[in-house]
């Protein structure tokens, strides 16, 4: 401890079998897949719900997929893309970290189109499927964010401030992983595990769910330490997160207004 301020220590490590390390950050990412599966087989069994246990397993298996390959292809695209060119080969050092939450997202938005394809069943369908399965396994990143001591705040005074040693000063900084860890994840979960507990128009969870976590992210990243190798890259005040977010919530709107009007006979003018 400093003073108030809570000095971040934790190992990033889980467990360490000679050369094998298995980090926390990783362990992260199989409660979400698991969190994934375990609801998507809950909702599966619901009578009339369209799904079989075999065909989430096979949704969640091709989603993590996406979730793996786009997130890294994302991370190199948004966020070092000028060291991708210089080490084209960095691409696939994987074993060095970096993910992009926005990557894994289209990557799951390739994953969808191919299930689509192969089951022949509506894309919206499935993506209105997916999207309260996610939150869980956003959450759990976070988590897994906070304990690596990675993607830390920016200064703060209050109370609740950490020293985070990996930012190489001895600031306190906002835990802005726990921040995202309530909102990604408690928040968007409930909101989204409830609204689509009942029948609602196609299109809208996916909307919803493109809406709040724009909007929750794009909050979020006012507390959070810009990227070093990018900083501020709009307006003197806008991050890559925040400048990725907005279509989200710009295409989540749109796609919320559709589906009410399809469902209510209107016409767009």
């Amino acid at each position: 401890m400093t003073g108030q301020m809570w000095v971040h220590e934790i190992d990033p490590i889980a467990v360490a079998l000679g050369p094998l390390k298995i980090h926390w950050y990783g362990l992260m990412y199989l409660v979400g897949f698991a969190s994934a599966w375990y609801l998507g087989v809950k909702r599966a069994r619901r009578q009339g719900s369209g799904w079989t246990e075999d065909q989430v397993s096979d949704l969640i298996f091709w989603g993590a997929v996406g979730v793996v390959l786009g997130g890294r292809f994302g991370y190199v695209l948004f966020y070092n893309f000028g060291q991708f060119l210089d080490d084209p080969l960095w691409l696939f050092a994987v074993w060095e970290g970096g993910m992009s939450f926005h990557g894994g997202l289209l990557g799951v938005i390739a994953a969808i189109g191919y299930f689509s394809h192969k089951y022949q069943k509506s894309y919206f369908d499935i993506g209105d499927f997916v999207a309260p399965l996610i939150p869980i396994g956003l959450g759990a990143g976070r988590v897994g964010n906070f304990i690596g001591g990675e993607l830390w705040g920016r200064p703060t005074d209050q109370s609740w401030g950490v020293i985070f040693p990996r930012a190489g000063d001895m600031l306190a900084r906002h835990p802005s992983q726990l921040y995202e860890f309530a909102l990604e994840g408690v928040v968007l979960f409930t909101v989204l595990w409830f609204y689509s507990s009942k029948p609602r128009p196609k299109m809208a969870v996916s909307a919803l769910f493109l809406i709040l976590y724009g909007l929750f992210r794009s909050s979020v990243e006012f507390f959070r330490q810009p990227d070093v190798q990018l900083g501020f890259v709009a307006l003197d005040w806008m991050t890559m997160g925040q400048l990725l977010s907005l279509p989200m919530i710009v295409l989540g709107g749109v796609l919320l207004v559709v589906a009410y009007r399809r469902e209510t006979g209107e016409t767009l003018a």
